[in-house]
């Protein structure tokens, strides 16, 4: 399996340094262009600025087919930004314009709903199917889901809070777990995603709504 990481804008060096200790070197790829896009079976989003990744990927030429490669139930770990980027809706936002979303991770959420970046935080974040204790959650201008619909499914919480869920092979995370030494959660994902690419032909996988 080769292991992408969209690379137009954000924490993109702190995921490939928490890859870098999990994936081999000719495993893991930075995905700029639809090329690299196509030559990776699992994608992380990562956090950063939501309307900036989403500007890029339009100029990269990447907005069509990394929403049919979600489609067709490429496995993605989406974070913070990355998160917003997936959202079947965005509440409005007071402190911006939202940026446009894939719309395939049945999910409400508002940005920065936690607040600014002088807000930003550490929670113990419980996550279903992660063993050991509590993961370190790092909150950074952090989006809120506000709903999760039918089609998703909640597994992390923080307090009585939804902040991760998943639906078939996509997951998304309001907090960043590649800014915490604690690589649990790459390996859970990526467990998973080996799981789903290597079942047999005659298997469907699951896909987003």
């Amino acid at each position: 399996m080769k292991v992408g990481v969209l690379a137009l804008q954000g924490d993109v060096p702190e995921h490939l340094r928490a890859l870098a200790t999990i994936v081999p070197d000719h495993r893991l790829a930075t995905v700029r262009r639809p090329a690299d896009l196509a030559a990776v079976d699992a994608l992380f989003l990562p956090g950063g600025e939501s309307t900036t990744i989403a500007r890029l990927l339009w100029k990269a030429d990447l907005w069509r087919p990394l929403g049919e490669r979600i489609a067709h139930g490429m496995p993605v770990l989406a974070t913070c930004a990355g998160l917003i980027l997936l959202a079947r809706e965005l509440a409005p936002c007071p402190t911006g314009v939202n940026p446009p979303s894939f719309e395939v991770l049945d999910v409400t959420v508002r940005r920065n709903d936690y607040g600014a970046q002088r807000e930003s935080f550490e929670g113990d974040v419980r996550v279903t199917g992660l063993k050991g204790p509590n993961f370190p959650g790092v909150f950074i201008r952090a989006p809120r889901i506000l709903a999760v619909g039918r089609a998703a499914t909640p597994v992390a919480w923080w307090n009585d809070e939804v902040v991760g869920v998943r639906q078939g092979s996509v997951w998304g995370l309001t907090f960043h777990p590649e800014l915490s030494p604690d690589r649990r959660l790459h390996r859970l994902f990526l467990s998973d995603a080996q799981r789903r690419l290597t079942r047999p032909k005659g298997r469907s996988r699951a896909r987003p709504r």
